[in-house]
């Protein structure tokens, strides 16, 4: 469940940082990328979760 999270919020934020930046450089927004930029954001977080150590381990 945490990864569908994970990639709902990463693709509403990186459409909403598509959008607004394409709006103040005068460009047109593309929400494929934006959705492309999505899903890698969303793979490169769920790799750093899965290689830092919990809080269980780190007391250890």
């Amino acid at each position: 469940m945490r990864y569908i999270w994970t990639l709902f919020w990463s693709l509403l934020l990186s459409n909403m940082i598509f959008y607004v930046l394409s709006s103040m450089q005068g460009g047109e927004y593309d929400a494929v990328k934006a959705a492309i930029f999505g899903v890698v954001f969303t793979v490169i977080i769920s790799i750093i979760g899965a290689v830092l150590p919990s809080h269980e381990e780190a007391a250890e």
